[in-house]
């Protein structure tokens, strides 16, 4: 196989950083079939990639460490070609066979694994301008992340479809960059309360959190995704988009300083109730580290 000249290798690595149904593939896949990835692993890649393709390996050669600089220790860096079996995520014409760099860990004796022809991936990835395109040539894409190839198998992939398709309904919930403001304020009988946070997201759209206490003591919180607050909103169920833009945005304490005008009493109240929002939507479980959002 003809390698490509280092220059064209360093112009395929990373800096550092409609859609087919989902039920036909969970129809397609085993009951008891469950993606070795986690919701929050495949969202991170899913979300930040303009191009998510299921391919086969074609031929796979491990560079040598003077043509693969920045790998991370323990990493091999591999030039790949592998044949589209699917474009999943994307729009435009695409080469047949394409090719990409991709880092992977060594194996347990310290030695590159072996990617086997015919092997089946999935890839988040971006085109690569200028790249061969609608033929049988081989065309170039960059993958999202050093580690943005996953194993391909029928639940993972309808994991992946379930993210996109929520991704492109009207009002999809935006991600998470922190807290904007937010307040406590005692209610007429003695225990009750309403703390109401407001939330910073990447597109500027409107997410709020509203958690009620009863004079029992109990509490019910919900968020909205829009201008309208609405207390009686289901909780988001985990393995959703909404669930995932929460679990993995919020941080993980309350920043009392948001809480301007806010009596000391009240924003230990405010963040005893974040600590309930927290509890419920449980941990952002990855497996692997997220991109770099660039």
């Amino acid at each position: 196989m003809r390698l490509p000249t280092p220059a064209a290798i360093a112009g395929l690595l990373i800096l550092s950083v409609g859609i087919p149904s989902v039920s036909a593939m969970q129809a397609a896949a085993p009951a008891a079939a469950a993606s070795p990835f986690s919701y929050a692993d495949v969202a991170d890649l899913a979300t930040a990639a303009p191009m998510a393709l299921h391919a086969r390996i074609y031929k796979a050669t491990a560079l040598k460490p003077d043509r693969a600089p920045g790998v991370a220790a323990g990493h091999a860096r591999f030039y790949v070609e592998a044949d589209v079996v699917s474009l999943i995520r994307g729009s435009g014409p695409l080469a047949a066979r394409i090719s990409y760099l991709v880092d992977l860990p060594l194996d347990a004796k310290g030695k590159p694994p072996k990617l086997k022809k015919k092997q089946p991936v999935l890839l988040f990835a971006r085109p690569v301008a200028g790249a061969a395109a609608g033929s049988s040539s081989t065309g170039s894409v960059r993958l999202i992340a050093p580690d943005a190839q996953l194993p391909w198998d029928p639940a993972t992939e309808a994991q992946l479809r379930a993210v996109l398709t929520e991704l492109v309904k009207p009002g999809a919930p935006p991600a998470i960059t922190g807290i904007a403001n937010g307040f406590h304020v005692p209610g007429t009988l003695p225990g009750e309360g309403e703390t109401q946070l407001f939330l910073d997201t990447r597109t500027g759209e409107p997410v709020s959190l509203s958690i009620l206490t009863a004079a029992d003591g109990s509490r019910r919180w919900a968020a909205a995704f829009g201008e309208i607050v609405d207390g009686s909103a289901a909780v988001p169920q985990r393995g959703t988009l909404a669930w995932y833009r929460l679990a993995c945005g919020l941080p993980r304490q309350l920043p009392l300083n948001k809480l301007a005008g806010t009596a000391p009493e009240d924003r230990r109240k405010a963040a005893s109730d974040y600590g309930v929002v927290l509890g419920a939507l449980g941990e952002c479980t990855r497996t692997r580290k997220p991109p770099v959002a660039g």
